[in-house]
């Protein structure tokens, strides 16, 4: 097949149309439940105030705004793919915005600007303080703003939308992979990514992986719950000689064919989860994935993803094994050291640390954990 071929074959599939609406016409689409901007990414897409305001003080001023990109459902809705913060900002400033248990949050005030100093403190409008709010002709105006919609229509492959979704929000490096991951997960299974997030609350393994507040804002712990479960299962050859930019393309693959129950034992694996992260608590805690120091006979510094691959994938691949032996001190001496040798380990040392990649490291670490904590 030809590269014309494959273009014209593709085309077939992606149907799509675009227009001008004003954010008046915009508002009304949401407020009649015709344009779904999935309140759930509220939590994961998070402008400051400040970041809202001057994007109210854009349309103010006249300043183009961005397309927003669309997909058309069956029943005739438009899912947002792009855009989501810069609608959900329009229509909090307005006092339409509903959060995902569908109340609606009060009006968002404004913070004042470079170039509109007066918009400090500057309500939609206010029947108590109108000296306070935007002038009804102001109102007007802003309500008359265009935007450019582009919309995936209906008739496109249903795939389209998520890889929309997926080149918008990576391309640009405004989301991390597991933002990004969570939302396609959102919007192909909710109730998976749910099951993800809950886990991810569990005190346990947050309490073993110790992460700072940053990378648990940037949903990096739900990242290593995908890792655990990707790695635990697979053939590590099938990620072998991948570039460090595949994987997160691979956890995402691999998080969408999970999210099918034909594919992934929810039950058995959230077992399995618990059953690892409880055991590892109790021997190590905040220790478990910190670097060991002989001379100090102590376990130290930050988080390190290649100990997490080793230790945590290593035991929960095993832990059957583990839960048939007594829970005693001999135990917890055994794993203790265990995860104390794994520093003095010549493979790991050759395949972790900076400059080694996650394809080099993964189809090493992996089965060298597996072996180490083998009971």
């Amino acid at each position: 097949m030809t590269l014309q071929d494959e273009i014209n074959e593709k085309v077939k599939k992606i149907h799509t149309d675009g227009y001008p609406m004003s954010i008046g016409e915009l508002i009304s689409l949401y407020r009649d439940g015709e344009l779904d901007i999935h309140p759930e990414f509220q939590r994961i897409y998070r402008w400051s105030q400040h970041q809202k305001s001057k994007f109210i003080e854009s349309i103010l001023l006249g300043i183009p705004i961005p397309s927003i990109f669309v997909s058309q459902r069956e029943d005739g809705v438009w899912d947002v793919v792009d855009g989501l913060q810069r609608l959900a900002t329009i229509f909090e400033f307005v006092g339409n915005l509903k959060d995902e248990n569908g109340i609606q949050k009060p009006p968002s005030s404004l913070l004042k600007t470079k170039y509109l100093p007066s918009l400090e403190g500057k309500l939609w409008e206010s029947n108590e303080n109108p000296e306070n709010a935007l002038t009804q002709p102001q109102r007007i105006s802003f309500k008359r703003v265009k935007i450019d919609i582009k919309i995936v229509k209906k008739e496109s492959d249903p795939s389209i939308k998520y890889e929309l979704f997926q080149r918008l929000n990576t391309l640009g490096s405004k989301l991390s992979d597991q933002e990004v991951r969570n939302c396609l997960l959102i919007m192909i299974k909710p109730d998976f990514f749910n099951w993800i997030r809950e886990l991810g609350e569990y005190e346990s393994f947050l309490n073993c992986i110790s992460l700072a507040d940053k990378l648990i804002d940037e949903q990096y712990h739900l990242e290593l719950i995908s890792r655990f479960f990707i790695f635990k299962n697979i053939d590590v050859e099938e990620y072998k000689n991948r570039e460090e930019s595949d994987l997160g393309e691979f956890i995402t693959n691999k998080m969408l064919e999970y999210s099918d129950p034909r594919n992934f034992d929810r039950d058995r694996e959230m077992r399995i989860f618990k059953k690892t992260f409880d055991l590892l608590n109790y021997i190590l805690s905040d220790s478990s994935f910190k670097r060991y120091n002989d001379t100090k006979s102590i376990f130290e510094g930050k988080f390190l993803v290649s100990a997490f691959e080793a230790i945590a994938i290593g035991i929960g691949s095993n832990i059957q094994g583990w839960e048939s032996r007594e829970f005693n001190e001999a135990l917890k001496d055994e794993i203790k050291n265990r995860a104390k040798s794994l520093w003095s380990n010549q493979i790991y040392r050759d395949n972790s640390g900076s400059g080694i990649n996650a394809g080099t490291r993964i189809p090493v670490i992996i089965p060298l954990g597996k072996n180490l904590f083998r009971p």
